[in-house]
């Protein structure tokens, strides 16, 4: 590594590099020492994205939020380096003691320690810290060490004390409040302990709590700040699949997502919703909410399949099931009427479940021009949106529904549901289907439940 002097030089001069030509740049590059040129890829402060550079001030915890690929990890592990390190590989730095805590020992090792962004990877070759396995720990030349935690127990915070913390994914972490408080008290080494939470934001109390706090500080970056390093595929992907949805500004763009106001459906459910192999069903429909008009400025028309394991036997067994989207936007009735019958075709639906207030005797016109034989069902609302959909809201609630994948914009529609209506923009045309559907495989049928009798002996 090059001599404190050197580096200060190399600083000065990168400096000026933001309004040269290429060709000095160029120029400049070939003018540096070996010496220097070696130095380079590790003066991070330099080649950093601004959400990755420590801010200034008297903070106790610096929260980096920031969507996948945003850097985060890159950032922690050079900051942990930052405080280990000092001028010369052998000299002390500003902390010696610190905690590096994942949601579990194995994420601590294969993304902090070893990861390509993590410690090892990015540490220079004579600094390079020695993982001791035995004491989950790394070890600097200088005599520092970085302690492997686990999140998932935060008893074994109790005892070890520490200068400096170093918290990944502190939003996927499911004891993460008992590990936090458990860290707080355990950070109580040196002049100045700090910590730095990296994380993609996550709706959970804790880090609500902590972004809240006087002595915190944040920085922010979607995952586009830092497409430099990321595949062109990977980032046309992930935006043309998820870009403008819920899970989208939470994961690439990097936004807390917080519950509406009186929300049906808070995050906390959603975000637990089990998405696995979908089993087989002991019934399965279709449930349709029309459009008022045909026009492409209209609502989307509904279409939503569902269905239910009854396990054979009363309601409190039951569970249903929401297994896909078909809605249809700016379509004629002709046109959603075959996406209907052609859906309850591929499912084998037991029964089409469609809204008639809109559309009255229509529907089941359109619909029997397209399959004459459907098993058909009319339902009317004769009560409002909100009132129609607390008793489905209910059943989520008792973790009695699971969805099949790729529901997301029905799921983003259900976010937007509160008691006082839809808070989203036009018509809950999906959130209206998925209501009729849970209603008429859950609702109804356990209204009508009757527990068969025991014979006497």
């Amino acid at each position: 590594m090059p001599s404190t002097s050197t580096m200060q030089d190399v600083k000065s001069l990168i400096e000026l590099l933001g309004s040269a030509s290429e060709e000095e740049v160029d120029a400049f590059l070939k003018s540096l020492s070996d010496e220097t040129l070696q130095a380079l890829p590790y003066l991070f402060e330099f080649w950093a994205l601004p959400h990755q550079l420590e801010p200034a001030g008297d903070w106790s915890t610096w929260v980096i939020l920031g969507g996948r690929g945003a850097g985060k990890t890159r950032a922690g592990a050079e900051w942990v380096r930052s405080k280990v390190e000092g001028a010369g590989p052998a000299d002390a730095g500003q902390h010696k003691r610190v905690a590096l805590i994942g949601e579990t020992l194995d994420q601590v090792r294969e993304v902090m320690v070893f990861g390509d962004s993590g410690i090892i990877a990015n540490s220079p070759p004579d600094r390079v810290p020695e993982w001791h396995a035995a004491r989950r720990a790394l070890v600097w030349p200088n005599g520092a060490e970085a302690w492997a935690m686990s999140a998932s127990s935060p008893e074994h915070l109790r005892g070890p004390q520490f200068d400096c913390v170093w918290a990944d994914e502190l939003g996927k972490w499911k004891k993460a409040r008992d590990t936090w408080d458990m860290m707080q008290f355990a950070l109580r080494l040196g002049e100045d302990p700090r910590a730095l939470v990296t994380t993609t934001p996550r709706n959970i109390g804790i880090l609500k709590e902590i972004l809240e706090a006087d002595d915190t500080v944040a920085t922010h970056a979607p995952t586009e700040a830092n497409r430099a390093n990321l595949a062109p595929s990977f980032l046309k992907k992930v935006y043309l699949d998820y870009g403008g949805s819920r899970l989208g500004k939470q994961e690439l763009d990097g936004k807390m997502i917080e519950d509406v106001e009186g929300a049906l459906w808070p995050a906390h459910v959603l975000d637990g919703l089990q998405k696995a192999d979908v089993p087989e069903m002991d019934r399965i429909i279709v449930a349709v909410d029309p459009p008022a008009s045909g026009k492409s400025t209209a609502d989307a028309c509904g279409i939503i399949v569902a269905g239910v394991q009854t396990h054979g036997g009363g309601p409190e067994h039951w569970k249903a099931w929401v297994l896909a989207d078909e809605s249809v936007r700016g379509a004629s009735p002709a046109a959603w009427a075959k996406v209907v019958a052609d859906t309850a075709k591929t499912w084998q639906a037991d029964r089409v479940v469609a809204e008639v207030n809109q559309g009255g005797d229509m529907v089941e016109a359109v619909l029997r021009q397209q399959a004459p034989m459907l098993a058909y069902r009319a339902v009317h609302a004769t009560r409002g949106k909100t009132v129609r959909a607390e008793p489905v809201a209910a059943l989520y609630e008792q973790g009695r529904v699971c969805h099949a994948k790729g529901l997301r914009t029905l799921e983003d529609q259900m976010a937007e549901m509160t008691l006082t209506g839809f808070a989203g923009k036009g018509s809950p045309d999906r959130v209206d289907a998925l209501v009729w559907a849970l209603t008429d495989l859950m609702i109804d049928p356990a209204a009508s439940f009757t527990m068969p009798r025991i014979k006497r002996l």
